[in-house]
Formats: C-alpha cells, structure tokens, sequence
C-alpha cells in the first residue's frame, strides 16, 4: 500500500509538471532543481518552496533530481 500511495504522488507531481509545460516524465521538484542548476531565478524560488514543503528531507528537490538521473523511480523489469 505504501508504494502505491508513492506512485501516485509521483503521477501527480510528473502531471503538474506536464501542465506547466514540463517533460511529462519528469517530476517538478527535479525540473526546480535542474532549472534552478542552470540559474533560473523562478525556478531557484519554486525550488526553495517545494523543499520547505519536504523539510523533512534534506533537499527534496536536488534528490529528485538525481533519483531522475539514476533513473531509481523505474521498476527493476524496466531497467
């Protein structure tokens, strides 16, 4: 149950990002910090904002990001 409660949060935050014109496979806390690496005044705020929403990780988005990078989201029968 726990991991399909994640998988939906991951859908939601992929469909957010997809809304606002974002790949559709990334997830917008990783789009903020990659957008945020590049110097992106907006995404460095929205960056700050989401991982105050997490504070309980430390740095939510930069582990988004490199989640996305190792690509650890995808099922093993994927990779």
């Amino acid at each position: 149950m726990k991991r399909y409660a994640l998988n939906i949060a991951i859908s939601l935050d992929q469909l957010a990002n997809a809304v606002l014109r974002g790949v559709p496979d990334e997830t917008l806390s990783s789009r903020a910090h990659r957008m945020r690496l590049k110097g992106h005044r907006y995404w460095g705020w929205t960056a700050t904002a989401i991982n105050l929403l997490f504070f309980w990780e430390a740095d939510h988005c930069r582990a988004a990001y490199e989640s996305e990078q190792r690509r650890t989201q995808l099922p093993r029968s994927f990779k």
